[in-house]
């Protein structure tokens, strides 16, 4: 059987987190995603779709998520059931994260920048990790701002590449 769930979209308000008796962390929040068309009126509509996320993850999504977050989920769909306090059955359907992909740098805004990076909280992961920095001239040679430098030792020296077509795995 399969069951897998991959999203796309912002947080419609800040992740909570909350700690079970055991003291595990899990963390809730609701994830707007786009539909890939548009109604008879020409707008996008979205859904809002709950989400879970368990232990060490949940605590990195709680401190470097916020509303309008753009961010990747991973994981699978769960359904549940209790019985409220009017003694009526009451079904809930939502994902439990087995990843969250950060996929904005921390401090953008939601209507800033969304330039892509691997900010990745798997399981094992503990720390934030955005996109390298990178410091004036780094990459570049001072001669020539703004251009790559020639310190590849892999780059094109102006002579061709000899390689035999049955080298080539495609």
């Amino acid at each position: 059987m399969i069951n897998r769930v991959v999203l796309v979209g912002r947080l419609t308000k800040d992740p909570e987190l909350r700690y079970t008796a055991n003291g595990i962390a899990v963390a809730s929040f609701t994830l707007a995603v786009n539909r890939p068309f548009s109604n008879q009126q020409g707008n996008r509509e979205a859904d809002f779709i709950n989400c879970v996320i368990w232990r060490k993850p949940a605590e990195n999504v709680a401190n470097y998520l916020k509303k309008g977050s753009l961010a990747g989920v991973d994981g699978r769909l769960q359904t549940r059931s209790y019985d409220n306090n009017e003694g009526r059955r009451v079904f809930i359907t939502e994902v439990v994260a087995d990843s969250v992909q950060f996929l904005e740098p921390r401090n953008a805004s939601s209507g800033g920048n969304r330039e892509q990076f691997g900010g990745n909280f798997d399981q094992g992961q503990s720390g934030y990790q955005g996109p390298p920095s990178q410091s004036p001239g780094q990459g570049f040679s001072q001669g020539n701002q703004g251009k790559p430098s020639n310190d590849d030792p892999f780059a094109n020296d102006g002579k061709p590449i000899d390689i035999n077509d049955d080298d080539l795995p495609f």
